[in-house]
């Protein structure tokens, strides 16, 4: 009785197609989780910009503070204090001497840091609120809202 077996070569050129495979795939899949952590930043920002305009029809003028006294009551989905435990990626909020994690901004798993945020507002008549995720090393991922609900994604950090 003849037994068939596969020899080494034929093992090797099998585990070089699925390294070089696996090579190819994995810079799609992290672009791929990259834009769907995009989607969030959306969702959210929608959901700030909603609390805003409540505040603002109910009080007259906007403000910076996002959760506690004189505040828009609103905090991301699962918030637990900032950092790795979050159930979101981005960092939202605004940015300002003096600006609290937990009350004036939050930060999610990414850890991105406030600074991010940029030139971030909310005075009497306007605001401008932003999101920042550093997903890939070289640079943060950096979106805005404003008091006309226009969403602009003003630095790619996927590409």
């Amino acid at each position: 009785m003849k037994k068939h077996a596969f020899n080494l070569i034929e093992l090797m050129i099998v585990v070089a197609i699925v390294a070089f495979l696996a090579a190819v795939a994995l810079p799609q899949y992290s672009r791929y989780l990259a834009k769907a952590r995009q989607t969030e930043v959306m969702v959210n920002l929608a959901s700030l910009h909603t609390a805003l305009q409540a505040y603002y029809a109910e009080h007259g003028h906007y403000t910076n503070v996002l959760i506690g006294e004189n505040g828009i009551g609103w905090k991301p989905d699962g918030y637990h204090g900032g950092g790795e435990q979050e159930n979101f990626y981005y960092t939202y909020g605004f940015n300002f001497a003096g600006a609290q994690e937990g009350v004036h901004y939050f930060t999610g798993k990414l850890k991105t840091s406030k600074e991010e945020l940029g030139n971030t507002y909310a005075d009497g008549e306007q605001f401008l609120v932003k999101a920042a995720g550093n997903l890939t090393s070289k640079k943060a991922d950096i979106w805005q809202i404003d008091q006309a609900r226009k969403i602009a994604h003003t630095q790619d950090g996927v590409d």
